[in-house]
C-alpha cells in the first residue's frame, strides 16, 4: 500500500480530527479513504480530514430490522446509482440540521461518482419518485457510507429501507472481511445495530477489507429489501 499522505497513524493526533488542507482532489479523497481518513470541511477553503477514535461500523450480520420497518420496506423500490445527483443533492440540503455538504464535496464525489468509485443506494416509491437514499465510497471490501436522507413528504422510513438495501448488496457479495463504514454511531444508528471500534481496530478491520472483492454494481432496480 502506498504511504498515507497523512503521515503513520501512531503520529496522528489524539482526536477525530486528525488535520486540515487547502488542497482537495479525487486522488486525495481515495488515497484518505483507503488509509481509513475522510474528509469533511472545516470552514470555508480548508478541508478537515477525520479518523474517529471511536469509528462507527454496521456489521452485515449485525442490521436490526424491526417488524413496522420490515413492512415499511415493501412499499419501496430500491434502485442503485440511478438519481446520484438527486441523492447527493437530497442530503446536501442545505435546510437539513448539521448540513455540511459544500460545493467542494458536491464536486469531488460527483467526480468519484462518474469514475465508478462512489454510489448511491435510492428508495423510490411505487409512483416513480424518490423518496430516499444514501450515497458512499466503495473500495475493494469497503463501503463508506457518507450521508443519507429521505423527502419527509413521501419517504417515512426511507434512508432506512436504502440501508437495508445496501446491506442485501454487499451481504450478496459475501460478508468476510467486508466493511460498512458510518463514521459515528449515533443514537439513532445504534437502534439499526451500528456498533463502535476504536481506531486501531478499525484500521485493522480497513487493511482486511482492502483485499476483498468490490461487490458488482449494477445500476438499476435491485432485489427487493427484506
Amino acid at each position: 500500500m502506498r504511504e498515507s499522505p497523512f503521515g503513520p497513524p501512531e503520529g496522528w493526533r489524539d482526536s477525530d480530527l486528525i488535520g486540515v488542507s487547502n488542497h482537495f482532489d479525487a486522488d486525495l479523497v481515495l488515497s484518505a479513504y483507503r488509509h481509513g481518513v475522510f474528509p469533511m470541511p472545516a470552514r470555508r477553503g480548508l478541508m478537515g480530514w477525520y479518523s474517529p477514535l471511536s469509528r462507527g461500523i454496521l456489521p452485515l450480520d449485525g442490521l436490526r430490522v424491526p417488524r413496522s420497518l420490515r413492512k415499511m420496506a415493501k412499499r419501496y423500490e430500491i434502485r442503485v446509482d440511478t438519481a446520484f445527483d438527486q441523492v447527493l443533492a437530497g442530503c446536501a440540503n442545505p435546510r437539513r440540521v448539521g448540513a455540511w455538504i459544500d460545493r467542494d464535496i458536491v464536486s469531488i464525489y460527483k467526480e468519484l461518482h462518474r469514475s465508478g468509485v462512489v454510489h448511491s443506494v435510492e428508495a423510490w416509491t411505487a409512483d416513480g419518485r424518490l423518496a430516499g437514499g444514501l450515497y458512499g465510497v466503495s473500495i475493494g471490501g469497503l463501503f463508506a457510507g457518507e450521508s443519507m436522507f429521505h423527502d419527509p413528504e413521501i419517504g417515512r422510513d426511507a434512508s432506512k429501507v436504502a440501508l437495508i438495501g445496501l446491506v442485501n448488496l454487499l451481504s450478496a457479495a459475501g460478508r468476510e472481511h467486508r466493511l460498512l463504514d458510518v463514521q459515528w454511531q449515533t443514537p439513532h444508528l445504534a437502534t439499526l445495530g451500528v456498533v463502535e471500534v476504536d481506531r486501531p481496530r478499525y484500521l485493522s478491520l480497513l487493511q482486511r477489507a482492502l483485499g476483498v472483492d468490490p461487490p458488482a454494481w449494477r445500476p438499476g432496480p435491485q432485489e427487493p429489501a427484506e
